[in-house]
């Protein structure tokens, strides 16, 4: 084993051959061996070792090992030094190498090693994106648990911090295909991070992008399986895919599957829903993604036939009046429940879908169907109407429009052209005339400023009451309730099958 002395001495002899340094390789060798020394020897190691890499292509091998073996030493000041250094051995077809060994890293729990890891990965994808990513997907399939969530969390924090010049076409169709790989067989938690990973590339921010974006959930959603309500996991899973899916959603990439599956599996279903947590309103919680879709749903093949399981499913909650007694009083012992959250979703969706079958009331139904649903939907009305002189307070400043998607359906023959928002979305004014730039387009061009003041004959958009009977409306964040029960596997929603353990260098 060298002495400092000898460390220093052959140093020397490198640094002084300047343009024949690599005919010198007894002296680097002599340098390589000490990681086999004390302290002092193993921290000149670390410091000399990648300063003369790139001269001895023969010992490269030698080299990368012998500053693993710091990278793993038990003194915290050799390994940060060593890991420091490690982007100098990026060089060509080290490189892969190299983010395969940094990514193993990740799962250090020293915070200032764990910072110089990601320091140094971010190093080596600004050299080369492609192989830095072949590293990490290397360690995401097949490496330890610990390793595997450090790696997709580095990705989905530090991918949106690159430049354009880093990630470009290419590499962002890597990631992709890539990432295809990994979604195979995924928690619930990975799902969300790699669906945050996919919809911030700059490729998938067009029309077809977030098309393909929404494939991917509903292949994760497993749309084309019976709904199993009594299945916990069936049911996170669905709700999961969804409330990724929602916000992909627009006039030009259609929610229809999605709706479909929710009007045919899901709402008939919906007394039996069962999850695993505790506190979760489940059945208003998919009410409230099938209202959010119901916007964007496209040509539907079973139209009319979704549309009554939509509207019976929207009588259970519209109950009749009570019956009066010949002295006029209420014959049953309470008044109706009046579930406001569940009917306004409904309602919502049953409206938004309406619009595609403006006759469904009058030629679809009979006409006793019809005033059977008026008579609910005029008690429905007045009960609201009670609540919102309950709810003063909170409606200080508000306009009597609280009721426009009622007042559209008792028209004769029913109407479709209120603009409505939901309670739990926020609320945007739209003016006629007032051309709003698209999400869809890609030019750069901004859009165009509105006039000031509002315009005559502008339209004002409904906004429900909000207040103490409407506060669990929120926007309720599902995924941060945590991932899917159980870890990967099965269907990529179980334990993930065995993968080697141990040191994979």
């Amino acid at each position: 084993m060298p002495t400092v002395e000898e460390l220093y001495r052959n140093y020397g002899i490198l640094a002084d051959a300047t343009e024949q340094v690599g005919q010198h390789k007894d002296a680097y060798q002599v340098i390589l061996d000490g990681v086999k020394g004390g302290t002092k020897e193993k921290r000149l190691a670390a410091q000399f070792i990648p300063k003369f890499f790139k001269h001895f292509p023969e010992l490269a091998d030698s080299a990368i090992n012998a500053q693993l073996d710091l990278c793993e030493d038990e003194d915290v000041s050799i390994r940060r030094q060593a890991i420091k250094e490690l982007p100098q051995f990026a060089t060509g077809e080290n490189l892969p190498r190299v983010a395969d060994i940094l990514t193993q890293l990740l799962q250090t729990d020293d915070s200032a090693e764990f910072n110089l890891v990601n320091n140094a990965l971010l190093s080596i994808f600004k050299m080369d994106a492609k192989g830095t990513l072949g590293g990490l997907f290397s360690q995401i399939l097949q490496g330890e648990d610990i390793v595997r969530e450090r790696a997709i969390k580095f990705l989905s924090t530090k991918l949106k911090t690159l430049p354009d010049e880093v990630l470009t076409k290419e590499v962002e169709e890597l990631i992709l295909t890539e990432s295809k790989k990994v979604l195979e067989d995924v928690t619930g938690e990975e799902f969300v991070l790699f669906m945050k990973i996919l919809s911030g590339l700059k490729s998938l921010q067009t029309v077809s992008g977030r098309q393909q974006l929404v494939e991917l959930v509903a292949e994760q959603a497993d749309l084309e399986q019976t709904f199993n309500p009594s299945d916990p996991d069936c049911v996170d899973r669905l709700l999961q895919c969804t409330r990724q899916a929602v916000p992909l959603f627009s006039k030009n990439v259609h929610s229809t599957r999605f709706v479909t599956y929710f009007c045919e599996q899901v709402l008939p279903n919906l007394g039996t829903l069962t999850t695993p947590v505790e506190g979760l309103d489940i059945q208003l919680e998919v009410l409230k993604l099938l209202a959010e879709m119901s916007s964007f749903c496209g040509d539907m093949e079973k139209l009319e036939t979704n549309l009554r399981k939509l509207f019976d499913k929207l009588l259970e909650y519209m109950p009749l009046p009570p019956e009066e007694a010949e002295n006029g009083e209420n014959a049953g012992n309470e008044e109706p429940k009046l579930q406001f959250s569940y009917v306004e979703c409904l309602l919502y969706s049953f409206h938004q879908l309406g619009r595609k079958l403006p006759d469904f009331l009058t030629a679809k139904l009979n006409a006793e169907k019809l005033k059977d649903f008026k008579i609910r939907l005029q008690y429905f009305a007045r009960g609201l109407q009670v609540y919102i002189r309950q709810l003063r307070l909170a409606l200080q400043g508000k306009t009597g429009e609280a009721l426009k998607t009622e007042e559209d359906l008792f028209h004769i023959p029913p109407s479709y052209k209120s603009t409505v928002t939901l309670s739990w979305k926020p609320v945007q004014k739209v003016e006629i005339g007032q051309k709003r730039a698209s999400e869809d387009t890609t030019s750069g061009s901004p859009p165009k400023k509105s006039s000031a003041g509002p315009k005559r004959d502008a339209r004002q958009i409904y906004n429900p009451p909000s207040g103490k009977y409407s506060s669990n409306l929120g926007n309720f964040n599902y995924e941060q309730r945590g991932a899917f029960r159980g870890s990967r596997g099965g269907r990529g929603w179980g334990t993930r099958g065995n993968r080697s353990r141990g040191r994979l260098y």
